[in-house]
Formats: C-alpha cells, structure tokens, sequence
C-alpha cells in the first residue's frame, strides 16, 4: 500500500485450493479440486485463517488506499458472511486504537456462473465487482482448457459467456458500482475493445500487453465500441460472434488505425 501509493491496491483473499493446503488446512482428498474447498470456501471454513488476512489487510488501509477482493463468490450468503467478518475486525482493530480504513471498498469476484446470474443480488453486498475470465469460461462452458482433448470448447466469444459478461456489467451499473474484467480475455486488444463497449470501466492484465490493448483502445471511439458490442451481442453462435470480432479486426487494419504486424496479431489468440 505504501509502496503504490496515491494510486490502489487490490488485496484478494487467498485463493488457492486445498489440495495445495495441506499443512494449514486438513481435509480430505478431493476428486476435484477446482470444484472442491478452495478460495473463499476455505477462508469461511476456517475462520482464524481468514481473520488474520482481513486484519493485516485493514491494517494496510490506513492510507486510504486498499481494497478488498473475495475469490470465487458463489452467492449473496458468503458476502454477507464476509462482511460479519470484516466488521468483527474493524471492531477489535477499533478497539485496540490501531489505524484503519473504516470505508475500506468489499469486492468480490465474478468467475462462477451462479454469481453473474444474481450479481444484481451480489451488488448490495459489495462495492466493486472482478470478471475473472479464466473460471467463468471454464465453469460455464464445463471445459477443463488444460484439456487438450475439450481445449476447443474453450470459447470467450460463446454467446453464454457474452450474456453473463453483460448481465453483470449491467447490475454494476445499476446498481452504481463499478467493474473492472482480468484474465486472459482482457489482455487481447480486440476482447478489450469489446469489454469497453459493454461497460466496463477497468481491465487487469500483465505489462507486456498493455501497449498493445491501450494502442486498440485510442483507435476507436466509445461509440464505435458500443456499437462493435451491440453487434455481437445479437448474435446467436460462437462463429457469429467471431466473424463479427473478425469483420471489426479487419476494418481497423485496414484504415490503418491498428497495425497488422507480427506483434499485433499474435496477440488476437480469441480471433485468428
């Protein structure tokens, strides 16, 4: 928190799963762990464990500048439990005349399918919302993208998953909150052209694919960028969705407002 300072800094709950626990959390072996005790199911199940990261985390927000983010949020039930938590902590750190951010933002991530159906629900328990790509494709579509033999079902542009992304930003909208996407979605310029034309208001992804993401961003207008959303959204096929991503792709190197070159197209993995 000191160290970026005045700018944010997004804390997230652990976020790992059990299997990789062992020696702080006993249970048993699980069959599927991706589906199975990890994230903030861990964190609620182990109360002490989840405490102490809350309070290190209030802690740090005594500069005003720490956020809070829940991994793996299925339902309204485990924010309010969290938030039981967190006003528990602000008490004792309260009583105890150790700085902290009484206004400290809650978020919770959206990457399970249950959580983007009821995000309107989600909203009143949470001041900001985090698409997390990755689980959300990989939930909803039921495709282990580690799987070789179903990694082709693994399709950001599935209509289900547009339907979901746009359900969410909408509820955030709604609802006053703001959205932000991560993932490997975000880092492709053209997704994120389309993550801004829903309404998504901030993107996180790693360095090296910023200029090229902020170089797609500039060429367009915001208008543009609804309208390149509108489009797919009608749409009812992944191959719909991809030939319009593609008509757009095209069209911008073709007025040369992006650049066709080796850099640029490798990066479009969700399109070419």
């Amino acid at each position: 928190a000191e160290g970026v300072y005045p700018e944010t800094v997004v804390f997230r709950t652990l976020d790992l799963g059990g299997d990789k626990l062992a020696s702080v959390v006993q249970h048993q072996r699980e069959l599927n762990p991706f589906m199975g005790q990890r994230a903030i199911r861990i964190c609620l199940q182990n109360p002490n464990l989840f405490r102490t990261q809350l309070r290190a985390i209030c802690r740090a927000s005594s500069l005003g500048n720490a956020q809070i983010l829940i991994p793996m949020v299925s339902g309204i039930e485990e924010m309010r439990a969290v938030r039981r938590h967190l006003e528990e902590v602000k008490a004792e750190l309260a009583a105890e005349n150790i700085p902290f951010d009484p206004q400290i933002p809650l978020g919770a991530m959206i990457e399970i399918p249950s959580a983007a159906v009821t995000a309107d629900i989600l909203a009143r328990e949470c001041d900001f919302f985090s698409i997390g790509t990755n689980d959300l494709i990989q939930y909803t579509l039921a495709v282990d993208r580690g799987n070789e033999l179903v990694a082709y079902l693994y399709q950001p542009l599935h209509p289900a998953i547009l339907r979901l992304l746009k359900m969410t930003v909408s509820a955030a909208e709604d609802a006053g909150i703001r959205v932000s996407v991560c993932g490997e979605t975000a880092a492709d310029p053209m997704m994120a052209l389309l993550f801004v034309g829903m309404g998504v208001q901030e993107l996180s992804m790693s360095s090296v694919n910023v200029p090229a993401v902020k170089q797609v961003i500039r060429a367009v207008s915001l208008s543009e960028a609804k309208l390149l959303a509108e489009e797919i959204l009608s749409e009812s096929s992944t191959a719909q969705t991809t030939a319009v991503m593609k008509k757009w792709l095209d069209k911008l190197t073709r007025e040369e407002r992006i650049p066709a070159g080796e850099l640029f197209t490798a990066s479009y993995t969700h399109i070419l």
